[in-house]
């Protein structure tokens, strides 16, 4: 079985870290670049960068803080945020990412994953997809969960594996900063239904929140934000609890 992979998130506002609870009341979590390199230190497998409120004016701003990121790790880290383009993707690898995430223009434009693909190969090509559970159907949500669609969750992860995506980030908004755990059902299914990895995101608050996502949602990466962020688990003890339950990981 390959090691189950440790993801540090980082969701970045104005060149600061950030983390809020089921996407809202958004809190300063320090500095990015600082942040990574403790992650890269203290044995994260990978890194993920969000810029939740990007537009195109910023593109240069995070083509920026990903240089200098790049400089200070030594471990993959993806890009995510306002990337539209062939363009984007390509000035974000030059600066130094190793994949990148894209969400709402994959949803409106689903031909750009097939471009993406394409262009650059399915190994750095992430399709996130935030959703939330409305009347027991998992919807697909826009901008930073603010705007829902008219997509369903498995129908829309079976047609991004379909165009070519290497893997699927899966937010829970129902479980984004609640600390209850990961929406361990839904990862089940997307995991059983798929054959590219699922990370799982939303919900972690303790370690046995980890074992759950690995064991009962059979996910392949398992995301957290302020957990990490606010020292509130540190990710060598997270990894030595998990190999303590038989789970696979890179100590």
């Amino acid at each position: 079985m390959l090691a189950k992979r440790i993801i540090p998130c980082l969701d970045i506002k104005d060149g600061r870290t950030v983390k809020g609870v089921n996407f809202v009341d958004l809190r300063d979590a320090g500095d990015p670049v600082e942040l990574a390199e403790i992650y890269s230190r203290e044995g994260a497998d990978e890194l993920v960068f969000l810029d939740i409120s990007a537009t195109e004016q910023k593109r240069k701003t995070l083509a920026d803080l990903v240089y200098r990121v790049a400089e200070k790790v030594n471990i993959p880290f993806t890009v995510g945020g306002g990337i539209s383009s062939v363009e984007d993707v390509d000035i974000l690898l030059h600066n130094g990412a190793d994949k990148v995430s894209i969400n709402s223009s994959a949803v409106k434009n689903p031909q750009l994953i097939n471009d993406l693909v394409a262009k650059f190969g399915s190994q750095c090509i992430v399709v996130a997809i935030d959703a939330k559970q409305i009347d027991g159907e998992w919807i697909v949500h826009l901008v930073g969960g603010k705007v829902p669609t008219d997509r369903k969750l498995f129908e829309w992860a079976k047609e991004v594996e379909e165009r070519g995506a290497g893997e699927i980030l899966f937010t829970s908004m129902d479980n984004d900063g609640t600390k209850d755990g990961f929406a361990n059902e839904a990862l089940a299914k997307l995991s059983t239904d798929l054959n590219i990895p699922i990370i799982a995101s939303g919900g972690a608050g303790n370690k046995q929140h980890f074992t759950d996502t690995f064991i009962d949602g059979k996910a392949d990466a398992a995301l957290a934000a302020s957990v990490f962020h606010f020292k509130e688990i540190g990710i060598q003890e997270l990894k030595t609890d998990l190999k303590n339950n038989g789970i696979p990981v890179r100590l």
